[in-house]
């Protein structure tokens, strides 16, 4: 089939998620249509190679088509694809289980995490939960713990439940009528701080912050305020992804954390986006000493392979369970623990933990880091902000004064189309341009990556 008749297909029959009509049906818009991929490259219908800036919507760990992934899934694919996980267990899912419980320990204050439910993304394993949390305090003597707590910005996923933790009024506003109520505090957001009293610096904002830490001061005194009504303290660790990389002052996850478990609530902590590496450590909010009574986990689960996630809870909370039939937790997906992805999952932690593995990594995020200083060349260059493999450029009319650009103008959009001239691919939030190259990045590749987003700025913002 050829790249046009693709194209009208789905004009006529598709409906791409975060994708505006207007944009999508325009004559003047051509799609790219993606037939392969090689390591971090995309290939076009017309042969044309682009780099993946945005590793595939950040869930690509390990490049495409690697080949330790691929023979993952052909050797489970000639055993079973999928069966009922209902009273019914297989092996890939009771190792993946074994090894992600092991791989994600390093967290202090709080009982260590012991077992997973699995799931199909990000918004479900949110889901899972807030439920779990939820039933548990109902089973435990605490009812009346039914509220939730998070930071202005969140998103944590589309489906009810999730919109609930995280409202977004871009993505969530026609809805609020469907959501149960949840409290939000000031996100901790350095660069728009309205508490920081520092003049903009060539900097990333955390690092010449002068403020009195009252982000992580009020949610503090709300989750006081809450006390025996609190269900969970709710929290991206250190990047707010969808809220645009807000990236958190060090301290704040653990401050806040430590507030949760003092007024007896749970710590719920969304590492959809974060895991895997993506900051640094097997899970972000290690890089604090903090861990979680529930973490959620997909995205990068499978290496960016197949939809997969998985709620991780302690023992305790597991234990709320039992008893009476009505006690089960009635929860669950007709995929959950696809043997596939449970499969691919398990090859994909296997390279996470090999050392030359590791070291490609270390050097990935190095390189990222001396590269980025080059966008301060462009005046209209606000903010630069960096965790691991996750580099966000923010574009701002005035950087004097941290004006934004109008919104309708919607230059963040401008300048991503510009780079696929360029040879990247990626998808910015708002103004904020991302890059997040997969870990199979070659330097000279990340150098071309790099110089595109350049190009791109330079074409779409002329000095």
């Amino acid at each position: 089939m050829s790249a046009e008749e693709t194209v009208r297909l789905d004009r006529k029959h598709l409906w791409h998620p975060f994708t505006p009509n207007s944009v999508w049906m325009d004559p003047a818009f051509h799609p790219v249509s993606i037939v392969a991929g090689e390591g971090s490259w995309l290939i076009d219908a017309q042969g044309k190679r682009y780099l993946d800036g945005n590793s595939s919507i950040w869930t690509n760990l390990h490049g495409h088509r690697h080949p330790g992934l691929d023979e993952a899934i052909r050797t489970q694919l000639g055993k079973i694809a999928h069966s009922s996980f209902l009273g019914l267990t297989h092996e890939p899912a009771a190792r993946l289980a074994e090894e992600l419980i092991a791989y994600v320990q390093g967290g202090q204050n709080s009982p260590p995490l012991s077992r997973v439910f699995f799931s199909d993304d990000g918004s479900t394993a949110m889901e899972a939960g807030l439920k779990m949390i939820v039933q548990s305090f109902a089973q435990t003597g605490q009812p009346q713990r039914t509220h939730f707590i998070s930071p202005e910005g969140a998103y944590h996923g589309d489906t009810v439940g999730a919109m609930s933790l995280g409202q977004s009024d871009l993505f969530h506003r026609h809805y609020q009528s469907l959501l149960f109520p949840s409290r939000r505090v000031m996100t901790p957001f350095c660069y728009r701080c309205r508490f920081n009293r520092a003049k903009p610096e060539t900097a990333d904002a955390r690092s010449y912050r002068e403020c009195g830490f009252e982000c992580a001061t009020q949610a503090e005194e709300e989750i006081a305020k809450a006390g025996d009504r609190l269900a969970a303290w709710v929290l991206e660790p250190r990047v707010q992804g969808a809220a645009g990389m807000v990236m958190h002052p060090k301290g704040y996850a653990r401050r806040t954390s430590d507030a949760a478990r003092k007024a007896g609530a749970r710590v719920l902590l969304d590492e959809v986006l974060t895991a895997f590496g993506r900051t640094g450590p097997a899970l972000s909010a290690h890089a604090e000493g903090v861990s979680a009574d529930v973490v959620a986990l997909a995205k990068g689960l499978s290496g960016g392979y197949l939809p997969l996630a998985a709620t991780l809870a302690t023992e305790e909370i597991f234990q709320a369970f039992d008893g009476p039939t009505e006690n089960t937790f009635f929860h669950g997906h007709s995929y959950t623990a696809n043997a596939l992805g449970c499969a691919v999952a398990r090859a994909s932690l296997k390279l996470l933990q090999d050392p030359e593995e590791k070291r490609r990594h270390e050097t990935l995020q190095r390189n990222l880091r001396e590269l980025s200083q080059t966008f301060w060349q462009h005046p209209k260059v606000g903010d630069i902000r960096q965790e691991g493999t996750i580099l966000a450029v923010e574009v701002v009319a005035d950087r004097s004064s941290r004006k934004p650009f109008p919104a309708p103008e919607r230059r963040g959009a401008r300048i991503c189309q510009a780079a696929r001239n360029f040879g990247l691919l990626t998808r910015p939030i708002g103004d904020v341009l991302v890059l997040m190259p997969p870990y199979s990045t070659k330097a000279e590749e990340l150098e071309q990556m790099v110089t595109a987003l350049q190009k791109a700025i330079a074409k779409e913002l002329p000095k």
